[in-house]
């Protein structure tokens, strides 16, 4: 049975190939998973669509993405948080924080975008970076001082 392949799958094909296989591995594996497509004229032609669409949403997704980056540059957030002995903060500046931070200053970016491996602990300048797209990561400037 001739299929084309809807995903990767190791040792059958990229994503968009046309390739062979049985009609039982089609017909009990790959289409009812949503792993292939019967390559029918009609389906060829469906499934090209499909693929220029995701390319250009993907697009649309990149080019804004980094526009939020270039606009993300030059932000930097100033917490202010009460120390004890060695500079050690009394609480922590978490994601939550850093995220409310950056919808006060009109940035809307989800929580599990912000990459901080563990909450900031200590006084000083931190760079945070954001996720916003596959490749696109944005640098903020975290600032945190004594009150």
């Amino acid at each position: 049975m001739e299929i084309i392949l809807l995903e990767d799958i190791t040792g059958l094909g990229k994503r968009g190939a046309a390739v062979r296989v049985a009609d039982g591995y089609a017909r009990n594996y790959l289409l009812p998973r949503k792993k292939a497509i019967a390559a029918t004229g009609n389906s060829q032609a469906v499934f090209r669509d499909r693929e220029r669409a995701r390319v250009s949403l993907e697009q649309k997704q990149r080019q804004s993405a980094e526009t939020l980056r270039d606009r993300l540059a030059g932000v930097s957030l100033q917490f202010s948080a009460q120390v004890g002995e060695e500079d050690q903060l009394y609480g922590s500046i978490t994601v939550v924080d850093i995220q409310d931070a950056l919808k006060a200053q009109g940035y809307d970016v989800e929580r599990k975008n912000i990459r901080l491996a563990e909450p900031l602990k200590a006084l000083g300048v931190f760079e945070v970076p954001v996720h916003l797209f596959q490749d696109v990561e944005a640098p903020v400037k975290v600032w945190v001082v004594r009150k």
